[in-house]
């Protein structure tokens, strides 16, 4: 039976560059791959005939010599009589590639046998940020694989060892030649362990590890924030094959607070100011984030926005070695609700007896106004 056109097998025009070529390859050899369809005699010729088409198409010398003789360049003795040419090896194309298609190729494959590190693991942790000022001893209960203390890991029955896969040779691959590939596939027997537990362990199961909930210690330190994170090295899943343990991240979310709004090391507090204490100055007591009071004078004629610090009021910054930050108090003048009627006679006798000089935030900007309009004519103010 005549072969078909090697760019009719990879679905590529004559003129395709490599990259494209690779990409039609990689397509089509997971399509047809033979771990992809088990017993399927017909996708094994396809994966043949694709694997040789591209170890021709993908040389430059061969591609030269395919395009002009076709064929027949490979036919009696032309080109060492072999796709791949003279002391050429297919296993070389077939790592090359499918170690980027299937992730790991050969090598990868091999070590997946052996001592294996354990996975990290992650922990959501939220605080008060009264928590987080002081610091704080946590206890967390973290469920994880840990090595199964009767088989110590191993997975066999207390007694007994895992003996060494005769199958694979203590590899977990298995290599058969098909066709121009020699394909390397898991180890049936062993399922790629590279080992064989013939009399597993009761408590495990033969995994070697078992499920456990772990009480652990935790120190958060003071000044903490949220999206910091917390690493404890070895307290992580068990490794397999006798691999080391992962480790532990505590990532840490400080809740919101009631009175407080934090900035780094700084804190800010909004507090209102009865509009007579605004007017005539005086103080307000405002509370502190370590539990105490602190008493902020107020100036007299203080307006709405006005922020005034507090030094060395604020949170411990884990950043700079422990320093506080501060804490900065921002006023707002509460105007006075529900009043009785002598109260609003007294303060329409103060608006009737207050000048200019009162409210001077409310003359400068009545005196933009007049400028904006240009001056007192009613030709140029808005309907």
């Amino acid at each position: 039976m005549s072969k078909r056109d090697y760019y009719e097998v990879l679905g590529v025009e004559r003129g395709v560059d490599e990259k494209a070529l690779k990409s039609a390859y990689r397509k089509l050899a997971m399509k047809y791959h033979p771990d992809q369809n088990a017993g399927d005699a017909g996708a094994e010729e396809k994966f043949k005939e694709v694997g040789e088409a591209y170890a021709v198409l993908s040389d430059a010398q061969k591609r030269a010599a395919y395009d002009r003789y076709g064929h027949g360049a490979f036919e009696n003795g032309g080109m060492g009589g072999s796709p791949f040419g003279q002391g050429g090896n297919p296993d070389d194309i077939f790592q090359d590639l499918f170690s980027q298609v299937f992730g790991g190729g050969f090598a990868s494959s091999r070590r997946r046998s052996g001592p294996q590190r354990g996975a990290d693991l992650r922990y959501d942790l939220e605080i008060t940020l009264e928590e987080a000022f002081y610091g704080k001893d946590e206890t967390i209960h973290v469920p994880q694989a840990v090595t199964c203390r009767p088989c110590d890991g191993t997975g066999a029955a207390p007694g007994t060892k895992p003996e060494t896969c005769e199958t694979c040779g203590g590899h977990g691959r298995v290599r058969a030649q098909q066709g121009f590939f020699t394909m390397e596939r898991t180890c049936h027997i062993c399922q790629g362990r590279g080992q064989i537990i013939r009399k597993p362990c009761k408590t495990c199961g033969g995994h070697g590890q078992v499920k456990e909930d772990r009480k652990l210690q935790v120190k958060i330190p003071a000044g903490v924030e949220s999206g910091m994170r917390i690493r404890l090295s070895g307290e992580g899943e068990a490794g397999s094959a006798g691999g080391p343990k992962g480790d532990l991240y505590i990532f840490v979310e400080v809740v919101e607070h009631d009175i407080f709004e934090r900035d780094g090391p700084n804190l800010y507090c909004r507090a209102p100011v009865p509009m007579a204490t605004a007017a005539l100055g005086g103080e307000i007591e405002i509370p502190t984030i370590d539990g105490g009071r602190a008493r902020v004078a107020i100036p007299e004629g203080a307006q709405t926005g006005r922020k005034l610090r507090l030094r060395s009021k604020g949170m411990p910054s884990v950043r700079a070695n422990g320093q506080t930050g501060d804490l900065y108090v921002e006023m707002f003048v509460e105007t006075p609700q529900n009043l009785t009627a002598r109260q609003k006679e007294l303060l329409r006798q103060f608006c009737d007896c207050s000048g200019a000089d009162c409210h001077p935030e409310s003359e400068g900007f009545l005196g933009r106004i007049k400028r904006f309009w240009g001056g007192e004519g009613d030709e140029k103010r808005p309907v």
